[in-house]
């Protein structure tokens, strides 16, 4: 799910240039450190007087600025809690300026600072021992120990080209984009001159009850404008929230980035970390202590900061300034700054006040960084119970954020009112910003490409707005497989610009090998108004569909289309294939708190091919048959968080468990059914984290057909014949290599998050991850399905070929291994598969290597 928002990064780095100027510069290095224990301090603004240049000092408070200015005179530092300095200096030539800042206002101590070369240890640490006492104090104040609880929320998040100075104007790639420079502003945390280039705020009430356990969020008020606006709304606000998550420091991992970092205040942490107590110092009137931390490990999911602790029996966290170490094992994020503020009611209970997110990306070396800045205030807390109406009602919604209807049209008098800090004046200027982009032929054209590969689909208005018909997907219009040969597709959907309720889709596809036209046409009634698209969840739907199709037996794929013209090239031949004619009615409905539930009745006619011949024991052949079938389905994923594309769903994570349990029944001489068909399938997955030590995720299912059927009916092990990686599938299986009726199948993939490279030397600086592999099945199939019985079944159709199909021992399961590199250039995964029983089959594959793009943080 990563690739959507590092494609979104990608389109910005196009607005940037890589080249280099060749003015005279002024180079500026040094060392910040604290004026009163002489520690250095990390995460310090350091900046050019009078000019919008800055940077952020490294972790051990160091810091280059660059400029070809020749007008300025000073260097400045400054932070929250210690005193603004500036030094003199002259332009041009090489600078070494350290700067020493003295803390706003302290008080020394007998808490000393450990010395530089003192070796590390837990034992009689009193550092270790104070970290200890907050973690065993940490849910005494936890506002949730209330019955009611609630307060005002304010949410901005800006989107930025970083360091974009002035001296980019003469590069060759801004002549025509000069506009630019009069929508730079400067960064409040880093320094850095910034041009935003997306912006969403967001204005909401939240409500926590204790009994029953419920919180919920009303959305008042929502804006959103950028060049993010070609990713689908819903889906890329949902993968922002899961992206840039609100921190809760006092939960043992915080996730962040799609990754697990272990809080500084985990029970894990005196495992994790090296605790530093500092200096003492007065914060808001009360006596506190800093404490420093950072990782036994660099390159482990960690973090490197400090906390303000109150010095009292409470150990009350004041202030968090923290950030990811140089060194971490973390995809395209070259700094994350995590400042948050903490109030005491007068009960105790803490009540966060701010929650401050930078993080600086580069996906390409040496090209310029990007910018996103989240920043979440709160207010007007209250414990009182809830007695309005309208809160009450809140708590009957299905769903655990309501969005008001007027939420997105709401006047700037609202804004005025409940925003609680003043928008930059640039920030507000994102529209204009996009007008004059977009203006420019070479932007224009550049987004319409970058968005087609995107989404997948070609809206026939330059408006997405106006957009009565998109095209697509169009990675499936021309692919290729041994049956058809080459195959081309074209089809698309209607969307709501048409109509709200009533939506078509389909396509028309032919393979030039076998001379046939194939396609599918879909009409749907949806109860709820769509803003776009019919799959925009939830869904409420009853929709018809009739397809007539090839039928590749024992190929599924979950999360891409059977022609995707990625999966053209294949091992061996894919020939288990017939043709399927599908009519089919379904209801579906989607409750937001994550039930769902359909019912589908179908009406089929399967055609035989020269691989798949119909031949009955009894000497009889079929060159069709016909049933008809209906379907149950519920499936509940409480929590669930995926990507909605116009046409698909893309996980972003299983932390909650899924469940699906299916049946389907088919009535014998129902619409001409010559077979009774009665099958059960269970499902269950989810991901399990090990905090900075990786994750693992876990996909379960057992199926079982009840009576006797032909093949075709049965359950068929789902092959995967593509050099690609797919998950719910077997790399090394043949499709119809086994036909079953009782099946059980596991796949567990562990994802190490580099827990043992990141430890050898010259091979760390790779930030290769370890990844581990174990799937297979177990099954059996019943003598009442097995038509090699052939005088006690005359009526089942013989297996297609000779010592193709095997039937399964049922105590010795199927099973694969593998072993391989993640994050390969950041991108890449690569494992290798082997085969370890059932080894002796004709045309097994024992072993092979296999590939997929894998976009991760």
């Amino acid at each position: 799910m990563n690739k959507y928002i590092t494609r979104f990064f990608i389109l910005l780095l196009f607005l940037c240039g890589a080249t280099k100027s060749f003015a005279q510069t002024s180079t500026i290095t040094g060392v910040v450190t604290d004026s009163v224990t002489h520690e250095p301090l990390g995460f310090i603004s350091v900046f050019i007087g009078g000019t919008n240049i800055g940077v952020m000092t490294d972790a051990d408070g160091r810091y280059t600025l660059r400029t070809s200015k020749k007008d300025f005179t000073e260097v400045g530092a400054t932070s929250v809690g210690y005193r603004d300095k500036r030094i003199k200096v002259k332009p041009g030539g090489t600078h070494v300026v350290n700067i020493e800042l003295a803390p706003a206002d302290y008080i020394l101590s007998a808490v000393e600072v450990k010395p530089k070369r003192e070796r590390y240890s837990r034992k009689n640490n009193p550092a270790v021992d104070f970290v200890k006492e907050i973690i065993e104090r940490r849910d005494q104040s936890d506002p949730e120990n209330h019955d009611f609880y609630s307060y005002d929320q304010y949410d901005k998040m800006t989107m930025a080209l970083n360091d974009f100075s002035e001296e980019k104007r003469e590069k060759r790639v801004f002549r025509k984009f000069q506009f630019l420079f009069d929508f730079v502003d400067t960064s409040e945390i880093t320094g850095k001159p910034i041009l935003t280039v997306a912006i969403r705020e967001k204005i909401s009430n939240s409500y926590y009850r204790k009994a029953p356990k419920m919180r919920r969020q009303k959305v008042s008020g929502y804006y959103h404008e950028g060049v993010d606006d070609m990713f689908s709304r819903e889906g890329i606000a949902a993968f922002y929230d899961e992206i840039f998550k609100e921190i809760d420091i006092y939960q043992n991992n915080i996730s962040i980035m799609l990754t697990r970092f272990v809080s500084p205040i985990s029970s894990l942490g005196p495992a994790f970390y090296k605790y530093y107590l500092g200096d003492t110092l007065m914060v808001g009137g009360e006596k506190c202590v800093k404490l420093s931390f950072v990782p036994f490990n660099s390159e482990s999911a960690g973090f490197v900061g400090h906390l303000i602790v109150t010095l009292d029996s409470t150990y009350f966290v004041k202030q968090v300034a923290m950030a990811v170490p140089k060194d971490i094992n973390l995809n395209y994020v070259e700094d994350l700054i995590i400042q948050q503020s903490f109030d005491r009611a007068p009960d105790g209970t803490r009540l966060k006040t701010k929650d401050d997110m930078v993080v600086e990306f580069q996906i390409i070396p040496g090209t310029p960084k990007l910018y996103t800045r989240r920043l979440a205030l709160y207010r007007n807390f209250s414990f009182e119970p809830f007695n309005d109406k309208e809160t009450l009602a809140l708590f009957e919604q299905e769903s655990s954020t309501v969005v008001d209807e007027m939420a997105e049209v709401m006047p700037q008098s609202f804004w005025d009112d409940k925003r609680q800090t003043e928008l930059k004046e640039k920030e507000g200027l994102v529209k204009q910003l996009l007008e004059k982009l977009r203006s420019n032929p070479i932007f224009y054209w550049l987004e319409k490409i970058i968005k087609i590969l995107i989404t997948g689909y070609i809206e026939t208005n330059e408006n997405k707005d106006l957009s009565k018909f998109d095209l697509g997907p169009m990675n499936t219009t021309i692919s290729g497989n041994t049956v058809e040969g080459v195959r081309l597709r074209a089809g698309g959907f209607t969307t709501a610009n048409l109509n709200k309720h009533w939506f078509w889709k389909g396509y028309i596809a032919y393979g030039f090998r076998d001379h046939r036209v194939k396609g599918s046409s879909r009409i749907e009634y949806s109860f709820n108004e769509k803003k776009y698209s019919p799959a925009e969840y939830p869904i409420h739907s009853l929709a018809l569909t009739y397809t007539n199709d090839i039928n590749q037996l024992g190929q599924q794929y979950e999360y891409t289309n059977k022609d995707n013209i990625f999966l053209s090239l294949k091992r061996m031949s894919d020939t288990k294939t017939s043709y399927l004619q599908n009519a089919e009615l379904a209801y579906q409905r989607e409750h937001m708190f994550g039930l769902s539930y359909s019912a589908k009745v179908r009406f089929k006619r399967e055609e035989s091919t020269r691989w798949i011949p119909f031949d009955a024991n009894d000497g009889s052949s079929y060159r069709f048959y016909n049933w008809g079938e209906a379907e149950l389905r519920i499936r509940y994923a409480p929590n669930e968080k995926f990507y909605q594309t116009k046409g698909m769903r893309y996980p972003i994570t299983r932390d909650a468990p899924i469940f699906t349990l299916s049946h389907t029944f088919s009535p014998k001489d129902f619409l001409g059914s010559k077979f009774m068909l009665n099958r059960t399938d269970f499902s269950f997955a989810k991901d399990f984290w090990f905090s900075a030590f990786g994750h693992i995720e876990t996909e379960f299912r057992v199926s079982h057909v009840w009576n006797q059927v032909p093949f075709t009916m049965l359950i068929l092990p789902n092959a995967n014949l593509s050099y690609t990686i797919q998950e719910g599938s077997y790399s090394l299986l043949s499709p119809l290599e086994f036909v079953l009726d009782t099946y059980g199948s596991w796949d567990i993939t562990y994802f190490a998050n580099g827990i043992l490279l990141n430890r050898i030397p010259y091979i760390k600086v790779l930030r290769m991850r370890e990844v581990f592999s174990f799937r297979g099945f177990f099954g059996h199939l019943s003598d009442k399905n097995n038509p090699l019985f052939s005088q006690e079944n005359p009526n089942l159709w013989k297996f297609p070929g000779n010592n193709v199909v095997y039937v399964m021992n049922p105590r010795l399961p199927y099973m694969e291994v593998s072993a391989g590199l993640d994050n390969i250039f950041k991108i890449l995964r690569i494992e290798y598969v082997w085969r370890v029983t059932y080894r002796s089959h004709a045309h097994a594959a024992k072993g092979g290597v296999r590939i997929s793009l894998h976009f991760s943080f």
